[in-house]
């Protein structure tokens, strides 16, 4: 047999690539919480290699159905509020200014933390509101406090430089007590602005490791991004009747990072839900499912 020595260089390359299959194998995988009952709905189609998707959304089931009290309460078998024991009502000062927020979970070393930036009108009690959204909001902190993470809703003044640079400072300071964790932002609405800010700087774009844009907006700047170099993961959903953000303009941004990636795939992926509307995706997005294909992808 014929034995064949790599040079220096092919050898170093392929003891990475070795080390990057070991490091995704090893990534974290979130464990179930009530899957059953926050599975998507049967699925319409697919495309763009399985990156898109279009799930089968219905107001009088996913709704009316799912909620004791339409848009208000949701059944008490979508919930358990027993993570109310693992929240806490924050205050954090920094030199942006002092950042209100909530956090549930292990606010020292967590396993990998998740942000939830809300909308216009919206406030840091929203992304912790246990009933409404069908109570997803509920199974994402029970996803957290039951796999060792970290999750944080907090306030912020604007959608502009100000708002970005106190949920940078947030992000920094919660990245120092958890220095191994992997971090993801999540932006419902009007808050996509402030997705797109942080993955422009240089100091989140360069820590943050998933992006998750609920029924919002693009930004061509995130072409040029730090976050886009480093191919952080990002997630679309978006409602096919949104009047607010139309879904062919996100669709059309979703394809355009395709687009941009064609000799290295870029980690991306568009749920539509058809009929839904503005507020569809919140409700209707499988935190489980996105976070753990994140956690997979994240740099």
């Amino acid at each position: 047999m014929a034995f064949r020595f790599l040079s220096p260089r092919r050898a170093f390359l392929a003891a990475l690539f070795v080390l990057c299959l070991a490091g995704r194998a090893d990534a974290l995988e979130l464990k179930p919480f009530k899957d059953d009952l926050f599975a998507y709905p049967a699925t319409l189609s697919t495309g763009d290699g399985g990156a898109y998707t279009v799930i089968d959304y219905r107001e009088m089931r996913d709704i009316n159905q799912r909620d004791e009290v339409p848009e208000k309460r949701v059944h008490p078998q979508y919930t358990d509020t027993g993570v109310r024991k693992a929240q806490q009502d924050l205050m954090l000062k920094t030199d942006a200014g002092d950042v209100r927020h909530i956090a549930v979970g292990k606010t020292q070393g967590a396993a990998l933390i998740v942000l939830y930036l809300h909308g216009q009108g919206g406030s840091r009690k929203q992304g912790i509101d246990d009933f409404t959204f069908g109570g997803n909001f509920n199974r994402l902190k029970n996803l957290m406090a039951g796999n060792g993470g970290l999750y944080l809703s907090p306030d912020f003044p604007d959608f502009g430089d100000k708002g970005a640079a106190q949920v940078a400072a947030l992000i920094d300071h919660y990245a120092e007590q958890s220095p191994g964790a992997k971090i993801f932002v999540a932006c419902g609405s009007m808050g996509g602005a402030l997705c797109w800010k942080l993955a422009a700087r240089n100091d989140t774009g360069r820590r943050i490791n998933g992006l998750l844009l609920l029924g919002s907006l693009w930004d061509e700047s995130f072409l040029a991004s730090p976050a886009f170099r480093r191919h952080v993961p990002v997630f679309f959903g978006q409602g096919s009747h949104d009047v607010v953000f139309p879904v062919a303009n996100q669709e059309a941004f979703f394809r355009s990072i395709i687009a941009r990636s064609k000799a290295y795939p870029y980690p991306t992926r568009f749920v539509r839900f058809e009929t839904g509307t503005h507020g569809t995706p919140i409700r209707m997005v499988d935190w489980r499912g996105t976070l753990n294909w994140m956690l997979s992808k994240a740099p």
